[in-house]
């Protein structure tokens, strides 16, 4: 069995924790640059405000005070995400940590009578020790795990408990769950099967597994076999990224190449380090720009261009020069763009590279992931004492508009909560 523990309005349950006053008001957390909302309470979900509206169709709701608003805080939420995880790596006897607000545990070795209570003390102890509610699902697999959780949150009568361990009550949920809510399937599938008479999950699995895999192919067969209640999502498929995206909206358009060099510089260098803390390498490095797609009185430009690597690659020397490269190939003047990333994939695990015989960069190669292994050890996630010099100085943040933005309760001296 397998408990998917998954932490309530993650981002908003942060704000509230170091400040105990916005309990029962509707808060909204923005994306970079204070754009849009990527999180909600409840309270702001009643009031019909939808995940990604932009801050300025709402911003009167803030001026009224009828909403608290919240700039991301990705240090705060990261460092809370890091306990929570903690606390339950200390629990399960196996820990598949799934996104920042998400973790999968395996139930190998606990009496199955004593799953529910098991979990009703870890939501409470989760609760107690850092002040995060989190609700918890159930199942033989980890696509009914999602699925029960999903009712933890939604009916309080579960306590943040739900689980689905006979067939009547995984029958019962897949006829109330709508199949674009179904973890792998999606909104973008979704219609697809509507228009085939497919609406709720329990229609999905009725479906013959040779017609789904003929449809949906491999993963969508996956899906369906999950949802009949077999394990069929592999511990290592579920960890492994097939894509690493670092990419910023910017407070003002960026004109020059120069200083968009310094920022895809940067955006790099944080998909090498990602690449590098999951062991694996990238074969390929895409870079891309955005102008402001909101104004219509200016010219708009969308460049893209992927720069393939000779050999896969996790030093932020490889990732950077291929991102630069890219950047020189796709820059006009003229324009002001609004926002850049780079995208990274073709990813193997780090064990799997094979070089070449007649590499004539192999042992720059060594050296650089020599560099690159020695910056690890000095830089954290949110500060970077050495840079490439190609990089910004200072914080990955600066630069980002964050008007609305919390302290860092629980990483700086500084900013530490203060009781009176």
């Amino acid at each position: 069995m397998y408990a998917l523990v998954d932490c309530n309005n993650f981002f908003v349950s942060c704000e509230r924790a170091f400040q105990p006053e916005l309990e029962g008001k509707a808060v909204v957390v923005l994306s970079n640059n204070d754009g849009c909302v990527v999180a909600r309470s409840n309270e702001s979900k009643a009031m019909g405000i939808k995940m990604g509206v932009p801050f300025f169709q709402i911003r009167n709701l803030s001026d009224s005070g009828r909403l608290v608003v919240k700039s991301s805080n990705y240090v705060l939420y990261g460092d809370i995400s890091r306990r929570v995880m903690s606390i339950l790596r200390s629990e399960a006897p196996r820990l598949e940590v799934y996104s920042i607000d998400e973790a999968f545990m395996d139930l190998t070795g606990v009496d199955p009578a004593t799953h529910r209570s098991f979990c009703l003390d870890l939501v409470r102890k989760v609760r107690l020790w850092t002040g995060i509610p989190v609700s918890v699902g159930i199942a033989p697999s980890k696509t009914l795990a999602k699925v029960a959780n999903h009712f933890a949150k939604r009916y309080p009568g579960y306590r943040g408990v739900c689980t689905i361990d006979t067939d009547e009550k995984r029958i019962k949920a897949l006829s109330l769950t709508p199949v674009g809510d179904v973890w792998g399937i999606g909104r973008r599938v979704a219609p697809k099967l509507e228009a085939m008479g497919i609406r709720t999950a329990l229609d999905f699995v009725n479906m013959p597994r040779e017609w789904v895999k003929g449809k949906l192919g491999i993963m969508g067969a996956r899906t369906w076999m999950e949802l009949q209640g077999s394990d069929a999502v592999p511990r290592e498929e579920l960890e492994a990224r097939k894509t690493i995206c670092t990419s910023r909206s910017f407070a003002d358009p960026i004109p020059d190449l120069e200083e968009l060099s310094l920022r895809v510089s940067d955006f790099a260098a944080i998909c090498a380090r990602k690449l590098r803390k999951e062991n694996t390498a990238a074969g390929r490095v895409t870079v891309f720009m955005f102008t402001n797609r909101f104004r219509d009185d200016l010219p708009q430009y969308y460049p893209a261009l992927s720069v393939p690597l000779d050999v896969p690659a996790n030093s932020n020397q490889e990732i950077v020069n291929a991102a630069l490269k890219g950047l020189r190939a796709i820059f006009k003047e003229g324009y002001g763009y609004k926002k850049a990333g780079v995208i990274v994939d073709e990813i193997i695990p780090e064990s799997q590279i094979q070089g070449s015989l007649f590499d004539e960069n192999a042992e720059m190669r060594e050296r650089e992931n020599v560099i690159s292994e020695l910056m690890d050890r000095f830089n954290t996630s949110d500060r970077s004492l050495l840079r490439l010099a190609s990089q910004r100085p200072g914080h990955y943040a600066e630069g980002i508009r964050r008007e609305h933005c919390s302290k860092l309760f629980s990483t700086s001296w500084d900013e530490m909560i203060e009781v009176r």
